[in-house]
C-alpha cells in the first residue's frame, strides 16, 4: 500500500483529539477563576456585614445617649426617625445576607458542575482507548482475512 512508514500528517496530533482537552483546560481555568472570584466577593461581603452591624451599634449608642438627655416631648420624633433608619439598614443587611445565600449557592453550583465535567471527561476517554482497541483488533482481523485470501 502507498502509506508505508510514518509521514508528516502522522507526525502532526490529530486536532480533533486535542480541540476537547484544550476546551476543558480553558473551562476548568475559568471555572477557578470564578470559583476564586466567588471567595473574594463572600469575604468583601462579610467586611460589609460587619460594618454595617459595627454602624448599627454605634448608632443605637448614640440614639440612646440623645434621648437621655432630652424630655419625651422633644424625643418624640427623634425616636420616629432613629426607628425608620433602623428599619431601613436591617433591610439592607437582610438583603446582604440573601445576596450572600445566593452566592453561596452558585459557588456550590459550580463545584457540581466542575465534577460533573471532570466525569464526563474520564467516561470519555475511557470509552474512546476501548474503540481505539476494538478498532485496532478490527484491522488486525482484517489483514489476517486478507493474507489467507489466494492472490
Amino acid at each position: 500500500s502507498p502509506r508505508q512508514g510514518p509521514g508528516p500528517a502522522a507526525e502532526r496530533p490529530d486536532p480533533s483529539r486535542l480541540r476537547p482537552h484544550v476546551v476543558l483546560a480553558q473551562e476548568n481555568t475559568q471555572i477557578r477563576d470564578l470559583q476564586q472570584e466567588n471567595r473574594e466577593l463572600w469575604v468583601s461581603l462579610e467586611e460589609h456585614q460587619d460594618a454595617l452591624e459595627l454602624i448599627m451599634s454605634k448608632y443605637r449608642k448614640q440614639m440612646l445617649q440623645l434621648l437621655e438627655g432630652r424630655k419625651r416631648e422633644e424625643t418624640e420624633p427623634v425616636l420616629k426617625v432613629h426607628q425608620a433608619n433602623s428599619g431601613e439598614i436591617e433591610s439592607q443587611i437582610d438583603r446582604i445576607c440573601e445576596m450572600g445565600e445566593v452566592m453561596r449557592k452558585a459557588v456550590q453550583v459550580d463545584d457540581e458542575q466542575f465534577f460533573k465535567v471532570q466525569e464526563k471527561l474520564a467516561q470519555l476517554e475511557l470509552e474512546n482507548k476501548e474503540l481505539r482497541e476494538l478498532l485496532l483488533i478490527s484491522k488486525e482481523s482484517f489483514e489476517v482475512g486478507r493474507e489467507d485470501l489466494p492472490d
